[in-house]
């Protein structure tokens, strides 16, 4: 499969995934390969979830006869109808509530949060009892659900249409929490999340919607649970996941014209972590940095920095870095081109080590 690089964060989501409208029906004999975007391979991935299996649901605001904001579940109300397919009201604790009591009740509920900072009023059902109901039982009832939460900036979004929210959900004890940063693992994981019996929470980039891959879908990439080289390198390991894995490889080519071998390594599940894919690179490296969008104190890098320097300490020969959002609420469109980690910060965090020792 091959890559198309970059993003066009200009794209009208509406126009560039007419190709969702007549994607092929499930089916176990992979397509021709083909151009496929982000938005398409999560599209076809949640049509083959509800051809497989007639307890998936899919709710959610807008998510029915629009096809979501994005077109993410477009066509698919058409198809499978407004009973396993509808829109709900605009009340995100009431679409989580629902979606409880249904996978309670044996039901696999898929829902969408639309936007990133849409899921603080539903919040309180996540943490409390979403994550919680299996504990709280003692294993006997679980809650296969997955909850869509398209997150993070770098489209041009006004306040509430930006947040990175990650470290809120990993925080949170119960909860599996997934980012693709490419279509085929925004196919294979959804369908994997959708099967699991645990909550999981599916972050998807959303300036990564309109990313093309050459594949054939149905595809299957690695499990859920491990990170992925998508690099070799022996100088530093850079850890990126979702919007900010592009960033990593574009920083790693950047970086060989300099002489510096960078590993890229993409985490795919932020909870639990695959500990031992990283802390093998790092022990190869010695060095590591960790990119992400959110704002830096208290982010998602500080864990990964702290557990990474707890197993791998006599191996480090430099402190663990964060290149990240600054800490401050994510900016209006007209500045989120500085608030955003880009190449030229990362390699300015590299240059920072003392590379003598």
């Amino acid at each position: 499969m091959s890559v198309e690089t970059g993003t066009d964060s200009t794209t009208d989501p509406t126009a560039v995934n007419d190709e969702t409208a007549t994607a092929a029906s499930a089916s176990n004999v992979g397509s021709a390969p083909s151009s496929v975007t982000m938005t398409k391979a999560l599209n076809q991935a949640l049509r083959d979830s509800l051809a497989a299996d007639d307890t998936v649901l899919i709710f959610g605001e807008d998510v029915g006869r629009l096809g979501g904001v994005f077109r993410v579940t477009e066509g698919l109300r058409a198809e499978f109808g407004s009973n396993r397919v509808w829109d709900s009201p605009l009340a995100e604790s009431g679409i989580i509530g629902t979606a409880i009591g249904m996978a309670m009740n044996g039901m696999r509920p898929v829902v969408e949060m639309q936007f990133d900072a849409y899921a603080y009023p539903a919040f309180e059902q996540i943490v409390s009892h979403v994550a919680k109901m299996r504990n709280r039982t003692k294993g006997k009832v679980s809650l296969p659900i997955t909850i869509r939460i398209p997150y993070a900036g770098d489209i041009g979004g006004v306040e509430h249409h930006s947040d990175s929210s990650e470290a809120y959900w990993t925080s949170t004890p119960g909860l599996t929490v997934v980012t693709p940063s490419n279509p085929a693992d925004a196919y294979s994981l959804l369908r994997e999340s959708i099967a699991s019996d645990d909550p999981i929470v599916f972050m998807e980039p959303k300036s990564r919607y309109w990313m093309k891959e050459t594949l054939s879908l149905p595809v299957t990439t690695a499990a859920m649970d491990r990170a992925q080289v998508l690099r070799d390198g022996t100088d530093v390991t850079l850890l990126a996941y979702g919007p900010t894995v592009r960033t990593a490889l574009d920083s790693a080519e950047a970086g060989a014209e300099h002489g510096l071998s960078v590993e890229v390594i993409d985490l795919r599940t932020l909870s639990p972590f695959d500990d031992e894919t990283v802390s093998a690179s790092v022990r190869k490296t010695s060095r590591a940095a960790v990119i992400h969008e959110a704002a830096q104190f208290g982010g998602y890098g500080a864990e990964v920095a702290a557990r990474l320097t707890e197993r791998n300490f006599t191996h480090l020969s430099a402190p663990i870095l964060r290149i990240a959002g600054f800490d401050v609420p994510y900016p209006s469109p007209k500045m989120e081109e500085y608030y955003l980690p880009t190449v030229e910060r990362v390699l300015d965090a590299l240059e920072s080590w003392d590379w003598e020792l």
